[in-house]
């Protein structure tokens, strides 16, 4: 018996269409640009449940996480690469921290981040 296609099932000549271009060739999937917009988002949720963002608040904030992130990253991978290391460890982050982020801020990103890596070891061990 042939199967016939529900309404649902059926493409219309515009979504054939849109699934290949005239040449033949496959379309290029639109390659999905990663932020930390849910991220921030949570966290200004938290602090000030009752306070919004703008985008554009939001593109500054993504930058300055991205940027504060690459800053962090390198100074790791010159500490490891000064200490003959392949592997970047949380001691290096923890170095990097410290040498990039001013006094207090250094601080307490230190013992944050100290106890986030607590919680997931103990996560992860049960």
């Amino acid at each position: 018996m042939a199967r016939t296609k529900k309404a649902s099932e059926k493409k219309s000549a515009s979504q054939k269409a849109a699934a290949r271009p005239a040449d033949g060739k496959k379309l290029r999937k639109k390659a999905k640009r990663e932020t930390f917009s849910i991220y921030i988002y949570r966290v200004l949720k938290q602090v000030h449940p009752d306070t919004g963002m703008s985008s554009k608040a939001m593109s500054i904030m993504n930058s300055f996480v991205n940027d504060v992130f690459e800053r962090i990253a390198s100074e790791a991978a010159r500490l490891a690469q000064y200490n003959k290391r392949s592997t970047i460890s949380s001691r290096e982050i923890q170095t990097s921290v410290r040498l990039i982020l001013p006094g207090e801020l250094a601080k307490h990103a230190v013992s944050e981040g100290t106890k986030a890596v607590t919680k997931y070891t103990s996560n992860v061990a049960t």
